[in-house]
């Protein structure tokens, strides 16, 4: 019974090879498809807005101007009386990690034990449901971050289209994740499954001896990287990947992004990238705008997480997430903006328009949610503005992208005029066609 089965499978596998092929080369086709979008309001967020035409050849922005002609081979996007943006930049997300937060078995955000040398994109799942809800909500692309710790792995860039992770990333690196340790003065005793109070003292203790330990593989991966650098005189050196993940920072190759909310875990996460001349990136930052003027004197860089969000402390103020991003702008921190998640990544606009409303400039939010963001993470070469030689991840609109009733006509992603279907839209096309009850 084994041999016609496996005659069968051997038939069948120039079939199943070129069905991959040619979806493969359907969706090369596409993205470097020759688009000029014309007629429409450019806001390329590098410079003033025109009224004028994109030319997008082979993935990339081949031309913009007022006075740019379409190309003879080129399809027109009509964009008269619409905006053409440069995508939207969710700068912090599990998006492609996560599939349904309650569920263990759809998630692969995180591994346990420290894991440096982890990067995100090899765990992405391009056919996430959660990837063609958020582009269609104009974000372009993410990055997609891992968790657990204290060192949780590398975070990486991706498109929101594509058919393998290879076609979808922008850059597999862009930093370590290090999940910044708390000071707690209450623990869960599993002897007697209950919670212990610690003295300060004893709790501060702790808090120390973890920073230490984090300090102690700076020292290593620095030795480490001494080590494998003067391995051609014979010394032979076991390799070590978490340790030459770690010496990435310490080359000053990728910026430690740090997620840290309280003042205190701030203040020292600043003092420790200071003491061990490593580039820093603060994430999450809930009270980031009570040290705005230590991050503003040491250029730490700011991805704030949710704006929409209650006080957590009975002495925050009510409004603290509303304001932060406007005290932070004006004290001249760099922000920018994500989710912290997965599911609700598409709502990020949203988010950021309450910041608006509580004193942010609308042009800070516009550049934050793009050319901000792709200059924190050092992508600001390939994405986050309308300029020739930029990856083409464009949205047309009919008005502002940051507010609610907005519908997006076009999400470009890297030359491609991708598909706006999605879940969401096939339930309520399937629930708005339900027919009448008797």
């Amino acid at each position: 019974m084994s041999r016609p089965v496996q005659r069968t499978s051997r038939a069948l596998l120039p079939v199943v090879i070129a069905g991959l092929l040619t979806l493969t080369a359907t969706w090369e086709t596409a993205a470097a498809q020759t688009l000029a979008i014309q007629g429409g309001t450019v806001h390329p967020v590098s410079g003033p807005s025109y009224s004028g035409t994109v030319v997008v050849r082979d993935g990339l922005i081949e031309a913009a101007g007022a006075g740019v002609e379409a190309p003879s081979d080129a399809e027109v996007i009509d964009a008269t009386g619409l905006h053409v943006y440069p995508g939207l930049f969710n700068a912090f997300t599990s998006v492609g990690l996560v599939e349904i937060g309650s569920i263990a078995a759809t998630q692969d955000d995180s591994e346990s034990g420290d894991t440096p040398h982890l990067r995100a994109l090899e765990a992405v799942h391009p056919a996430s449901e959660i990837i063609p809800v958020t582009r269609a909500n104009g974000i372009t692309h993410v990055l997609s971050a891992p968790g657990g710790g204290p060192w949780a792995g590398q975070a990486s860039a991706i498109l929101l289209d594509g058919w393998t992770v290879e076609e979808m990333a922008i850059a597999p690196s862009v930093g370590v994740v290090l999940e910044w340790p708390s000071l707690e003065t209450r623990e869960f005793d599993f002897s007697t499954f209950s919670v212990r109070e610690k003295k300060f003292s004893e709790a501060k203790k702790d808090y120390d001896r973890t920073i230490d330990e984090l300090g102690d593989w700076i020292d290593a991966a620095r030795q480490y990287d001494h080590a494998r650098s003067a391995a051609g005189s014979g010394t032979a050196v076991e390799q070590n990947h978490a340790l030459e993940a770690v010496a990435k920072l310490t080359r000053g190759e990728l910026p430690l992004i740090v997620l840290a909310d309280r003042a205190r875990a701030i203040r020292d996460a600043v003092a420790f990238a200071g003491q061990h001349v490593l580039r820093l990136v603060l994430a999450s930052g809930r009270d980031a705008a009570q040290e705005a003027e230590l991050l503003a004197e040491k250029g730490v860089p700011v991805i704030l997480g949710a704006v929409q969000a209650l006080p957590v402390q009975d002495d925050d103020a009510y409004d603290g997430p509303f304001t932060a991003p406007g005290d932070l702008k004006r004290a001249g921190v760099p922000i920018a903006f994500g989710t912290f998640d997965s599911s609700s990544a598409r709502v990020l606009p949203y988010e950021v328009a309450t910041a608006v409303a509580f004193g942010l400039d609308p042009e800070a939010a516009l550049r934050a949610l793009t050319l901000g963001a792709a200059e924190i993470l050092g992508l600001d070469d390939r994405v986050g503005s309308i300029e020739a030689g930029k990856w083409a991840n464009l949205i047309v609109t009919d008005g502002d992208p940051l507010e609610v009733r907005t519908a997006m006509r076009h999400v470009i992603i890297r030359g491609h005029d991708v598909d706006l279907a999605n879940r969401h839209s096939r339930s309520y096309e399937l629930y708005g066609s339900r027919p009448a009850p008797p």
